[in-house]
C-alpha cells in the first residue's frame, strides 16, 4: 500500500505530559516521518474539566483510514481514555485530515470539523502544515488561522519528546 499523509490532533487534560508522550511514543510506531507542532494549553470546549495540553502531528501512513482510526482507539484506550472510573480526558487522538478526503467514511467526517471551529487545533496545524489547503474551504491553514475569528486562549507550554523541544518560547 502507498503512504497516506496524516494530521492527528492530541489532547490531555489528565496527566498531561505523561500521557502526551505516551500518544507520541505509540505514534511514532505507526507514522513515518513524524513530526509534532508545539504543545499549546487551552481551556476546555464543551467539557467541564481542567486546562488541556494539544498538538497537532503530522506523519506518512500506510494504514487504511478505517484501521488508523482503530490503531488510534488502542491507544487511547491504553492510557485510560474508556476506563470507567476515569476523571477526565488522559489522552484524545483525533484524525483530522487523511490525504485530501473530504467526506464521510464509515462515519468519520474528514477534514475533521474542529479545525475550523478550536484554536487549540487550527493554531497548531497552521504551524506545522501553513501551505496545506483545507479541502472544504479552498483556503490554506495558515490563511484560515489568519482569518480565524475564534474566541479561545492558548498559552505555547515548554514541552519536550525523546530530547527535543517542540515548544520554543
Amino acid at each position: 500500500m502507498s503512504l497516506s499523509t496524516v494530521y492527528l490532533g492530541l489532547g490531555s487534560n489528565i496527566d498531561r505530559e505523561p500521557h502526551l508522550r505516551a500518544g507520541l511514543d505509540a505514534l511514532a510506531g505507526i507514522l513515518e516521518d513524524m513530526r509534532c507542532s508545539a504543545v499549546f494549553e487551552s481551556q476546555p470546549v464543551g467539557i467541564r474539566s481542567g486546562p488541556f495540553y494539544n498538538l497537532v502531528v503530522t506523519g506518512q501512513t500506510r494504514l487504511p483510514l478505517m484501521e488508523l482510526d482503530r490503531r488510534l482507539k488502542f491507544i487511547e484506550a491504553d492510557n485510560g481514555r474508556y476506563a470507567p472510573d476515569r476523571k477526565g480526558l488522559p489522552l484524545d487522538i483525533d484524525v483530522l485530515m487523511y490525504d485530501g478526503l473530504h467526506g464521510v467514511f464509515d462515519g468519520l467526517t474528514l477534514p475533521r470539523a474542529e479545525i475550523l471551529r478550536n484554536a487549540f487545533v487550527l493554531w497548531p496545524l497552521s504551524l506545522i502544515a501553513p501551505e496545506l489547503v483545507h479541502p472544504g474551504e479552498g483556503k490554506s491553514m495558515g490563511q484560515l488561522w489568519q482569518e480565524a475569528q475564534i474566541d479561545q486562549v492558548l498559552a505555547p507550554v515548554p514541552f519536550e519528546w525523546r530530547g527535543v523541544q517542540l515548544t520554543q518560547l
